[in-house]
């Protein structure tokens, strides 16, 4: 059985992308209300597997969980596109114009702008969770309340669906990694098979010295897929370049990190795993 640490409650889009991407395995899930708690909870047993959102393609990137990942020491061993989709839910029995108040995490609550302005009755009330919402509308018998969520977290927690996939975009896909102890990495991805990897590094304050290292991942036919920067606390004008590379030979990968680390500051290798080939929907 393995242990899996997620932000958000079971039905939530981390539970979700837990039982995907573990599909033939049984699975513990410890819920937690934050991120620090996820890693809190894997430093305290290093058996305990993460799966933490990094990005979504309409919110954009989650920049606290960048540093989170960084100072924990713990190593990348996979990722998965989950696709988003959200309905509105309450207790059965109500209508929508009924409603007064519609629970959900705030990017769920974002993530629904304008189907939602279509009801001015109900007051948007921001939550840690979206399954959790659900969850807590049915614990307290709340009348009036509906939930934004997944629709199968609401019939998990016996709501009532009352409009499915009323997300603005449906383009919508949150990227998550699944992060683990750097000792146990080798037992859950072969490392023969990565084709993608995430550093991050900083670079001297001087010209040209980010466009340096691009040059040289070109040179190697190293494919670029994301760069984050972040500011260094205490350090002015200095950033930290989260980058997300892909490649298809291994010892040519191995050879541009070797390349480019004379020319960078502090460069870590925060993981090298599979990148996630397609996404598919998870019933409960």
């Amino acid at each position: 059985m393995k242990r899996i640490a997620i932000q958000g409650e079971v039905g939530s889009f981390h539970d979700i992308t837990a039982h995907h991407y573990f599909p033939d395995d049984q699975l513990q899930i410890i819920c937690c209300p934050t991120f620090e708690e996820v890693f809190k909870n894997m430093h305290e047993d290093p058996t305990v597997i993460g799966i933490v959102a990094i990005e979504n393609t309409i919110a954009g990137s989650l920049l606290h969980n960048y540093a989170l990942l960084r100072d924990s020491g713990f190593t990348i061993v996979g990722e998965h596109k989950t696709h988003i989709s959200h309905c509105i839910c309450a207790l059965p029995g109500q209508k929508k114009e009924e409603l007064t108040e519609v629970h959900s995490h705030p990017v769920a609550l974002a993530q629904c702008q304008q189907y939602l302005s279509k009801y001015p009755n109900m007051k948007m009330v921001e939550t840690e969770d979206t399954a959790g919402s659900a969850k807590n509308i049915a614990a307290k018998n709340l009348m009036g309340v509906a939930a934004l969520c997944h629709a199968d977290a609401a019939r998990l927690y016996g709501l009532e669906v009352l409009e499915d996939k009323v997300e603005d975009n449906p383009h919508n896909f949150t990227r998550f990694l699944i992060v683990c102890d750097s000792r146990k990495a080798d037992f859950l991805r072969p490392l023969n098979e990565a084709d993608k990897a995430s550093i991050v590094f900083s670079l001297p304050h001087e010209e040209g010295s980010l466009s340096q290292v691009l040059s040289i991942l070109s040179f190697y036919k190293i494919n670029l897929t994301k760069i984050q920067s972040l500011p260094i606390i205490g350090r002015e004008w200095e950033y930290l370049f989260y980058v997300d590379v892909t490649y298809d030979d291994l010892i040519r990968y191995r050879q541009s990190i070797d390349a480019i680390t004379p020319l960078t500051r502090d460069l870590t290798i925060l993981g090298e795993y599979t990148a996630a080939k397609s996404t598919v929907n998870f019933q409960f």
